[in-house]
């Protein structure tokens, strides 16, 4: 049994699809589905059971022999919730339950981090789990805040001991995820997934204005990786039990949000068309103008496979996905 948390989400969903395609067949979603469209995400997939994460502890208590690994995915994800108690609560005390119990019945641990960890980048974006690296770091909203609290609590029993660990942990600092099933989001959707109904319908794609006089409008840059990337990393993992540690999962590419956009257009066999807005004031405070990942201990560690360029990453997910009747995958 493999249960992935946040299984209906983006991420969690495009990897319940990677684990079916290899064959897997005894996969467990925890997740909250509400009243919209998310259901759709899993809509394709056999799913032995569906989990509402309050039950979760006491789910694994239950079948706890039985369960090879946890994919930790769930969260609130969103960058501008101000609810600080309520993402605590979600985002590290659940996570650091999930982790205690993996760690007392033996079951892999796999859990998803953030490139919100690293604030604006003034300490880089360096692929380092060590407890002194990673106490400079300052993210810049409460999501990221409460990422980076778990990953140091966990860097720091890696370091020092003194609680049990589970037999494999892999925290995973994702960068800019994009690709199909992110609809259900909102706001919250990738920049690409928010600029294709614009140029389907004829509009010019609207980026921001730089709040910065030496950066051109569009340029502030992000290491934008496709969600079939990430995947892969993670199943990678699976397949890897010996390797442990936290790891940024970006291309090791950072572009910028014109880019994206061309590729937009390009995909679509349209000429470019962008136009700029200002951005609002309080996005300004919270906002990082550059971001790429650093690789090399993801390397280091034995994944060699090629990340997807931004250009094909988004004839994809445009042609395969977001153009078709069924977006999903």
């Amino acid at each position: 049994m493999i249960i992935v948390t946040g299984g209906a989400g983006f991420i969690g969903s495009n990897l319940v699809a990677g684990l079916q395609d290899r064959g897997a067949c005894n996969i467990v979603i925890s997740d909250t589905f509400g009243t919209g469209d998310k259901w759709r995400n899993v809509s394709k997939r056999e799913i032995r059971d569906i989990v509402c994460p309050e039950r979760l502890p006491e789910y694994i208590e239950k079948h706890r022999s039985e369960i090879r690994a946890v994919f930790h995915l769930g969260a609130i994800s969103s960058t501008t919730e101000k609810d600080a108690d309520l993402i605590i609560e979600t985002n590290f005390t659940l996570s650091r339950e999930l982790f205690r119990q993996c760690a007392e019945y033996g079951i892999r641990f796999i859990y998803a981090s953030s490139a919100a960890t690293y604030g604006d980048g003034c300490e880089g974006f360096k692929d380092n789990f060590s407890p002194e690296y990673l106490a400079r770091l300052r993210p810049l909203n409460p999501y990221g805040w409460s990422k980076h609290l778990f990953d140091r609590r966990l860097a720091r029993i890696a370091a020092e001991g003194g609680e049990p660990m589970p037999p494999q942990w892999a925290g995973l600092k994702f960068f800019n995820v994009y690709g199909p099933n992110e609809y259900h989001k909102g706001d919250q959707m990738s920049v690409i997934c928010k600029l294709y109904p614009q140029v389907a319908a004829g509009a010019a794609a609207r980026l921001f204005k730089s709040a910065r006089a030496e950066l051109e409008d569009g340029g502030q840059v992000r290491d934008f990786v496709y969600v079939e990337d990430c995947v892969s990393v993670m199943l990678w993992l699976l397949d890897h039990p010996e390797v442990s540690g936290l790891f940024n999962v970006g291309t090791g590419q950072g572009r910028s949000f014109n880019d994206l956009a061309r590729a937009v257009f390009e995909a679509m066999d349209r000429p470019p068309k962008i136009s700029y807005i200002d951005m609002p004031n309080e996005l300004r405070a919270r906002y990082q103008d550059f971001t790429q990942a650093d690789i090399g201990r993801l390397r280091d560690a034995g994944y060699d496979r090629p990340f997807t360029s931004l250009e094909e990453g988004v004839r994809q997910s445009v042609q395969d996905y977001f153009s078709q009747p069924d977006p999903y995958r």
